[in-house]
């Protein structure tokens, strides 16, 4: 039952940053978060973050779910699954304990694949080396 609670929740968009938006800074949301305009910044959430295809975003991620459909160029640190569409391009690092990439996907960077909890919570020395400070 609250396995059946959870995926509903993660169904409900709380927050959404629409085509042809833009926004530039820190969000802290509670759920779902959708990005199908611009977004430089971070995000935290405890939740999903799901970049649409239109989506740009140039930021650090944390968070339970990140669903790639459009274009990242950060780092990504998810407690639970990251999932690159066919469209997602991610120009960064990911951390997570595990990663579904469909065909097609462009990805240029490094990925973890980590069942420990306390090495998602703080990047690793040299993580960002390559990508440096996103934002």
């Amino acid at each position: 039952m609250a396995r059946t609670s959870k995926q509903i929740e993660d169904n409900i968009v709380n927050s959404i940053i629409g085509e042809g938006s833009e926004f530039k800074g820190e969000f802290t949301v509670n759920g779902l978060l959708r990005i199908d305009g611009r977004f430089k910044g971070t995000i935290e959430t405890d939740g999903k973050v799901l970049i649409g295809q239109s989506g740009e975003a140039t930021t650090d991620i944390r968070a339970r779910v990140v669903v790639i459909g459009g274009e990242v160029r950060g780092n990504i640190f998810a407690t639970e699954r990251v999932i690159m569409l066919a469209t997602g391009r991610l120009y960064g690092n990911i951390i997570t304990p595990s990663l579904v990439m469909e065909d097609g996907v462009i990805f240029d960077g490094n990925c973890v694949i980590n069942k420990s909890p306390e090495r998602l919570a703080t990047p690793q020395p040299g993580a960002s080396e390559r990508y440096g400070d996103i934002v």
